[in-house]
């Protein structure tokens, strides 16, 4: 998937069908969170546990749904950030199904701020982050 270097292969499955017979337009939500997930594992950002005190929090997010999926399909979901600011970035996502490579089905993006978790507030995104990200490309 060119343009997005962190994707991520994901099944339809039967249960993210809706009544009418096509993915329900929550999943790529969740196939957006997927992705967002593997690129924050490759920057550094996936800390967990206790001793986290800086960490991603998802501000808001949006998807323009282009073409319907069924099961069964496969798709890939890639993951880039667009944008980076002094407490936030800017990640695009797409979604392409496997069969039809290159053929985008839909389309997202989200704005992700860098919090500290213990103080409550927004901070800069860590150097360290910004550098890995800035590999990534």
């Amino acid at each position: 998937m060119d343009g997005y270097p962190v994707h991520v292969t994901l099944p339809v499955q039967w249960g993210d069908l809706d009544a009418l017979g096509h993915v329900n337009n929550t999943r790529y939500f969740t196939w957006f969170e997927s992705a967002r997930i593997a690129l924050f594992e490759r920057v550094g950002l996936a800390n967990t546990g206790a001793d986290l005190t800086v960490g991603p929090l998802l501000a808001t997010t949006t998807c323009d749904f282009l073409r319907p999926l069924h099961y069964p399909d496969t798709v890939v979901v890639g993951a880039r950030v667009s944008r980076m600011g002094n407490t936030s970035f800017t990640m695009e996502y797409a979604v392409e199904r496997t069969a039809e490579t290159g053929v985008v089905v839909a389309r997202g993006s989200g704005v992700i701020v860098t919090v500290d978790y213990r103080a409550g507030v927004k901070v800069r995104v860590p150097e360290a982050i910004r550098e890995a990200i800035a590999a990534l490309s």
